[in-house]
């Protein structure tokens, strides 16, 4: 995300809601909880995303108190401030975009002289933003924090490991639902450990990720088919310590 107001804007046109009426109580929680898959992912966070999260905890709690009205009887929104930089903000990232679709000469368009033979368009899937998987993990995560109170004894997890079981799950070449990918008995641990193992394959580029389009379901294919005779060795920085084995 480019910010904490990418961020909210985000979960609220995710969800459809109305930025006029933000229900500040769940944006709130929905804001803290990928924040603290941030951190348990050990991604680099802004100060400015933390200050967010304490203007939203206390717009949250301003909400709760009662308001006195103000000199023209009316009540005082603490939400109006918010959903005015929101605004302001979706104002100028849609003009943004809408000039990054203009014609750029030397970008989309050069002049040529040499005569091409016509060939048929294939029109590729964009490639999938990492804000995008990060949220269907945390669809995953919320399911997965199901299972986490019956798990007596854990195993150690092994993002190699996982990484192998991944590519054998996709042996068939065929593409796959992100979230079919993850197993929720196993808790938050191994929902982060086989979304690791899917970030490494991708970064070896054994992984196809694609996305029709943003909010639309994510879908993963291997890559790694014509490497089936010979066993692939796979490695791992998050490995190199004890941190993806850590009770979370």
């Amino acid at each position: 995300f480019e910010g904490p107001l990418d961020l909210l804007l985000y979960l609220i046109r995710r969800q459809n809601l109305d930025i006029l009426d933000i229900p500040v109580a769940e944006i709130t929680r929905q804001y803290v909880d990928y924040i603290n898959v941030m951190q348990e992912l050990r991604f680099e966070l802004a100060a400015e995303y933390l200050v967010m999260a304490a203007i939203l905890a206390e717009i949250k709690s301003r909400m709760l108190l009662p308001r006195p009205p103000s000199q023209d009887g009316e009540e005082d929104d603490p939400r109006a401030e918010l959903v005015r930089r929101l605004q302001e903000y979706e104002r100028f990232k849609q003009a943004a975009e809408d000039l990054d679709t203009l014609p750029r000469m030397g970008r989309d368009s050069a002049p040529v002289q040499a005569h091409l033979p016509e060939r048929a368009a294939v029109k590729l899937p964009p490639p999938v933003e990492l804000k995008e998987m990060l949220m269907a993990l945390y669809d995953v995560l919320k399911r997965a924090e199901l299972f986490t109170g019956h798990a007596i004894k854990r195993e150690a997890l092994s993002v190699r490991q996982r990484m192998g079981d991944v590519l054998s799950r996709l042996d068939d070449g065929k593409f796959y639902r992100f979230e079919s990918l993850f197993t929720a008995e196993e808790g938050k641990l191994g929902v982060l450990v086989t979304f690791l193992a899917l970030l490494e394959l991708a970064k070896e580029q054994l992984l196809d990720i694609v996305q029709e389009a943003p909010l639309a379901p994510i879908y993963v294919k291997s890559l790694a088919l014509g490497n089936t005779n010979a066993p692939l060795q796979f490695s791992s920085e998050f490995d190199d310590s004890d941190a993806a084995n850590e009770p979370l």
